[in-house]
């Protein structure tokens, strides 16, 4: 368990940073790729899992309209939450087997200790994300935002617009965290500065064309280049 020290008001010219979460810090990406597969099934698309794997990151209801409009399938509202509802029943069943990333849970510790304030922002629902909040040992003071509490996922910006303003600070001096090409393009529409992180499978090309201005391998090698984005060690 990480210390819960109070995250203090930003002082000009700091830094907050916003984590999506699936492929960020918790290895889950290629569990929503089974998921999405099984639940294609259900309606009866075949769909091999790399073409699944370019939607990730999107919210459920985006996801859905994506794969069924690539695939030439009608899009209905009935035949959309079908898809929705069996993805997340078969992501539920494969959740014990979700972790951490490496380097994920003392990079939230370090920026906890250094009082840089943090907060999560992610396209799945509250009742998905909560198993693998717990994994991370999220202190109670962090805000995190989830797909039922905005009206638009990624890549609108709502996401990320909503935690900084749960942080009381500007989009402007944050930085966004993510691994996938969804999470860059909301973070260049909100306006902030975004990292990505090969964890999630997008290339390094991929990433930076969304608007990534740094690109690092994934957490641990974040935490081992915080200076290159303006945090210093404390010490």
């Amino acid at each position: 368990m990480i210390d819960e020290e109070p995250c203090k008001k930003l002082e000009p010219g700091r830094t907050a940073f916003l984590f999506d979460l699936d492929g960020t810090l918790m290895d889950s990406v290629y569990q929503h790729v089974l998921a999405w597969r099984e639940a294609l099934e259900v309606v009866g698309i075949d769909l091999a899992v790399w073409r699944i794997h370019r939607h990730i990151g999107m919210s459920g209801g985006l996801m859905a309209n994506a794969i069924l409009r690539e695939t030439g399938q009608p899009i209905t509202t009935k035949k959309a939450k079908l898809l929705i509802d069996a993805h997340e029943g078969a992501f539920a069943r494969l959740s014990d087997t979700i972790q951490p990333l490496p380097g994920a849970k003392r990079l939230l510790a370090y920026l906890s200790k250094s009082q840089v304030p943090w907060a999560i922002a992610t396209s799945g629902k509250l009742k998905s994300a909560s198993q693998m909040l717990g994994k991370l040992c999220i202190p109670s003071e962090v805000p995190v935002i989830t797909r039922d509490q905005v009206s638009h996922a990624k890549p609108d910006p709502d996401l990320f617009i909503a935690a900084a303003a749960k942080l009381d600070v500007s989009i402007m001096d944050s930085i966004v965290v993510g691994d996938s090409v969804w999470d860059l393009l909301a973070a260049r529409r909100a306006r902030a500065l975004g990292v990505g992180l090969l964890s999630g499978g997008y290339g390094q090309y991929e990433l930076e064309q969304a608007g990534a201005f740094r690109v690092y391998q994934d957490t641990a090698d974040l935490l081992r280049h915080l200076d290159e984005i303006g945090v210093r060690d404390t010490k």
